[in-house]
């Protein structure tokens, strides 16, 4: 079996009242890449704060390596933050070169990933945001961890820097380190071996990309009245979605769109779900009635 690197058991973290996390449960094995998905306010950033010892569980127990965050744990992560967590007042090289001395590497000698070499001299503050996310990675490897935890690392990056950074999140795992990764782009998270969808802080589905789409369906309406058909659809409060001059209608049975289009001339079929339509079926399951 492969090395759990870190687990939540039962974890749940309130705020006063509100309770951001409820009773997660999570592994992350060696080796893997892990896909944590959900919208905004879904509990995501806390949890991972939970993982990483920087907020204290309210319930429940995180174990990090088979025991509770600590700074020696945290000497075998790596992470990136939404806020990139590099200091904006160094250079690329010095920012890479205080990381590794911090984490027990050499500091002297670090040579920046090839990418970042021609703007190793650069102050981060005066680098485009697709440059400073890329610098921010380069420096949660610096010291080899064994766990990465990347919140939205891709926000800002250009397709190829994207690209980029997914073939040594790939690299990274091939040689036994895990990844946790949050993402908005739903076209990422085939890149990950496995998902944990979370919604109103609680996990709602885990698994692979199949796994968690399933049997779902959507209703596809094709129309030479597409507009009309999209206002009728709307009006009803039915989720449709634009794909061309198609309609694509998740959560509705076929009865109820043909209702909400009432004698429009359309042409109705089935579709299997794509991982967005179930993932916004998932999350507004979970969303208060109104």
């Amino acid at each position: 079996m492969s090395e759990v690197l870190a687990e939540c058991e039962n974890v749940t973290r309130r705020f006063g009242n509100f309770t951001a996390v409820d009773q997660v449960n999570m592994k992350i094995e060696a080796g893997e890449i892990v896909g944590l998905l959900g919208a905004n306010g879904a509990g995501k950033t806390t949890l991972i704060r939970m993982l990483l010892g920087l907020l204290p569980v309210s319930e429940g127990e995180v174990r990090l390596f088979g025991r509770p965050p600590s700074r020696q744990t945290r000497h075998e992560i790596g992470y990136v933050p939404q806020g990139l967590g590099i200091y904006a007042d160094l250079t690329v090289a010095e920012n890479l070169q205080f990381s590794r001395g911090v984490y027990g590497g050499p500091r002297q000698d670090y040579d920046p990933p090839a990418a970042l070499r021609p703007f190793a001299s650069a102050v981060v503050r005066d680098l485009p945001l697709g440059l400073q996310r890329r610098a921010a990675f380069a420096e949660a490897l610096a010291h080899r961890p064994k766990l990465l935890i990347l919140d939205e690392p891709t926000s800002g990056m250009d397709p190829l820097a994207r690209a980029r950074l997914w073939e040594t999140v790939q690299r990274t795992t091939d040689d036994g380190a895990a990844v946790l990764i949050t993402t908005h782009y739903m076209e990422e998270s085939q890149e990950c071996g496995r998902l944990i969808v979370m919604a109103q802080g609680q996990v709602v589905a885990a698994g692979s990309t199949a796994e968690i789409v399933g049997q779902s369906q959507v209703i596809v309406v094709q129309s030479d009245s597409w507009v009309s058909a999209f206002r009728a659809l709307d009006a009803a409060g039915l989720p449709v979605a634009l794909v061309g001059t198609t309609l694509r209608v998740p959560e509705a049975s076929r009865a109820d769109v043909a209702n909400a289009l009432a004698g429009l001339p359309c042409r109705l079929t089935e579709a299997p779900a794509t991982l967005e339509e179930r993932f916004f079926e998932l999350v507004r399951a979970r969303e208060p009635a109104r």
